[in-house]
């Protein structure tokens, strides 16, 4: 669990970069609020994070699979890797996408049911079971193809790794979670987010 103090702080335009703080500050008050702490603390690293960025925005939300899978999954990612920073963030987000307060409780449950369907319970146990094993097993992969196309798979496998990295520096780092957000998300933001997703899954 986080302690009460960051172990790099967020930095502001001196420390992260003036593009780095542009950046931050958009997706920030896109999503109604401020820049966020995840933003301005690997901001530090200024040229890993813009490459970090591209390849984190081209699972989500610029990714093939449907944006109610993919925050279904970095919720039990979050759930299974204690990340109260990803919960927080992704039970909003979550919320945005489509899932019910019903399904976003039940993914805190060790055994999630209740209102999720049985795609949804798939998706969660290949999220479990990679955690657990760092593989799958034939049996889940048969599963998941039977739901996936060969594209998705890859992408389900390659989000959940990377929210699992997340965590693991999240928590290490002892990133605090954002104050919620003064506002609801703009127009022009959702608007953005749909176009990359509809373009997203047309592509390749």
């Amino acid at each position: 669990m986080a302690a009460s103090a960051p172990r790099i702080a967020p930095g502001g335009r001196s420390e992260i970069g003036l593009v780095n703080d542009v950046i931050s500050r958009a997706l920030g008050a896109a999503a109604g609020g401020g820049p966020p702490h995840v933003f301005t603390t690997l901001g530090r690293h200024r040229s890993l994070f813009r490459r970090w960025l591209v390849f984190a925005s081209g699972l989500m939300p610029g990714g093939r699979l449907p944006r109610i899978d993919s925050e279904l999954v970095i919720l039990r990612v979050a759930r299974n890797c204690a990340s109260d920073y990803e919960r927080q963030q992704h039970e909003r987000l979550g919320r945005r996408a489509g899932l019910t307060s019903e399904q976003i409780a039940a993914v805190r449950e060790p055994a999630p049911a209740a209102g999720l369907s049985e795609r949804q319970r798939l998706l969660l146990r290949v999220a479990d079971e990679l955690h657990e094993t760092r593989d799958l097993s034939d049996e889940l992969w048969v599963r998941l193809r039977g739901e996936l196309s060969e594209a998705e798979a890859i992408e389900l496998l390659l989000l959940a790794g990377h929210y699992e990295m997340l965590a693991t520096a999240l928590t290490a780092l002892r990133v605090q979670p954002d104050p919620p957000a003064a506002r609801p998300p703009s127009r022009i933001a959702l608007a953005a987010q749909r176009l990359a997703e509809r373009t997203s899954r047309r592509s390749g």
